[in-house]
């Protein structure tokens, strides 16, 4: 199967063959217009030939009171062609009513092949025919010679064109090469624009083709302000919109496998720590059930260690059902004042601060609001509060504070304690996930508050993050602020 041309090749092709055919029918139309001019200016030159002719042979008819028989002519038809040789510049020559030679010029050479022109001549007719020899272009000129109404002989002019010929042809061949001139500089010209236009859409086929087999590392440098550079780069817009687009879909896929992850992590969390405690009780239950209460003290032990569990999974539930609650959407909110919600949430944690020989130092500003939920912010704070003072040294401080920063609400916890991984930090917000310094955990403690917090922190667009070093953690939160409303009181 032979190839498919290209756009360059059927465009020079098709260039050629216009200007061939433009080239071919210019020269057949120049060439007639130039046998036309020639056959008028010779028609023209002829006929006055022959007036001039005539009226010489009717004076000399006149003058010498000649007849107007073939005699007479016979008789003066020396005379008449020498006398008009000089007059016209031409050979001439002489012929009877029957077309016998009777007197030619010195120089008169009869033609190779009989002249149509004596022919109609013969038949009482004036014609002229075209002899061409080498570079020469010789016109016999033949007409009846009449004398009252009577042929008496006919009258026959050779005349020399080759100059108007040679002219004529020298015109042509000046207007042969001035065409081939200009195709040629056209044809030129056009290749160098094909070039010009074909070389950028061969390198966006060829890089069209690269961008379709999945490469999009495909580098475009046309330094051209016309059509062909606005579709380059037009095309390089559109491979940095992919390129952009695929990395969007593999940040998604990635997304969504540690999402997954994530997910499968947690169910099987939920599923080891719902385990554990109903392991125990069935464990317990189980035994109670076969010794009875022959064993009081073994009986009192597994009831309280029922309870105790049955708590501590009861706890689990509601705060699986407040992690659910958190992550399921975002309800209607209202201007909350953060720094004053911040100070009650101290305040009713100071007691359980002392149990654990701690002390709350508080500092909020006034007048920052927040768009949010009060009961999750009062959730989020209470949980975040109750970290510190379960996990931080006894006799210490737990500094906390709110304050406005470049128009956001800022709120840190501070408390000294046992230092955290960096490990552990960056998983520390995962449901179940807890620390190896809290393996010494309260009852009840199952690694969902800190899931939680980071839940109702992301439904208020605001960022949540733990430092932890020289013995101190540090909790920082900040979320949006949101100038106060018409009947709000600062």
């Amino acid at each position: 199967m032979l190839p498919t041309p290209t756009i360059k090749v059927k465009f020079l092709l098709g260039l050629f063959v216009i200007f061939t055919a433009s080239f071919l029918l210019l020269n057949h139309f120049i060439v007639q217009i130039i046998e036309t001019s020639n056959e008028k200016i010779m028609t023209q030159d002829l006929i006055g030939l022959k007036k001039n002719s005539s009226v010489y042979v009717k004076q000399a008819f006149m003058i010498n009171h000649f007849g107007n028989d073939e005699i007479y002519f016979r008789q003066m038809a020396s005379d008449v062609v020498e006398e008009l040789r000089q007059v016209t510049s031409s050979e001439i020559s002489a012929y009877g009513v029957n077309g016998e030679l009777i007197y030619a010029s010195g120089n008169w050479k009869e033609p190779s092949k009989a002249g149509d022109d004596l022919n109609h001549a013969l038949k009482g007719k004036t014609s002229y025919t075209i002899n061409y020899t080498d570079s020469t272009a010789e016109a016999y000129y033949s007409y009846p010679v009449v004398i009252d109404g009577k042929k008496v002989g006919i009258l026959r002019f050779a005349k020399d064109f080759s100059l108007l010929y040679e002219q004529s042809r020298h015109i042509l061949d000046v207007i042969s090469y001035v065409t081939i001139a200009i195709f040629a500089a056209a044809f030129i010209f056009s290749y160098i624009l094909s070039r010009n236009i074909t070389i950028p859409i061969v390198k966006l086929t060829k890089a069209s083709t690269e961008v379709a087999n999945g490469n999009l590392d495909i580098r475009l440098s046309f330094r051209r302000k016309d059509e062909i550079g606005q579709l380059a780069d037009n095309f390089r817009t559109m491979i940095e919109k992919i390129k952009a687009q695929i990395g969007r879909i593999q940040k998604d896929r990635d997304r969504l496998e540690e999402l997954n992850r994530h997910r499968k992590q947690f169910f099987d969390n939920v599923t080891h720590e719902l385990k554990t405690p109903l392991t125990s009780i069935l464990g317990y239950a189980q035994m109670i059930k076969e010794n009875g209460q022959t064993d009081e003290a073994f009986f009192d032990k597994g009831m309280n260690h029922i309870v105790d569990e049955s708590k501590r999974l009861h706890d689990m539930v509601v705060k699986l059902l407040e992690l659910s609650k958190e992550t399921s959407g975002q309800e209607a909110f209202e201007p909350v004042l953060a720094g004053q919600l911040f100070q009650d949430v101290c305040e009713g944690m100071k007691f359980k601060a002392e149990r654990y020989r701690k002390t709350i130092r508080c500092e909020a500003e006034e007048g920052l609001w927040v768009e949010g939920s009060e009961p999750k912010l009062r959730q989020l704070f209470i949980n975040i509060i109750d970290n510190a003072i379960k996990y931080g040294f006894a006799h210490t401080d737990i500094l906390v504070k709110a304050q406005l920063v470049s128009g956001r609400v800022h709120m840190t916890v501070t408390n000294q304690g046992q230092d955290i991984r960096p490990e552990d930090l960056a998983k520390i917000f995962e449901p179940f996930y807890r620390a190896d310094m809290r393996k010494s955990k309260e009852m009840g403690s199952c690694g969902l508050g800190l899931s939680i917090c980071k839940a109702i922190v992301d439904d208020h667009q605001g960022s949540i993050g733990i430092r932890s070093a020289n013995q101190e953690t540090r909790v920082a939160i900040e979320l949006p602020y949101t100038k106060p409303k018409r009947g709000h009181a600062e």
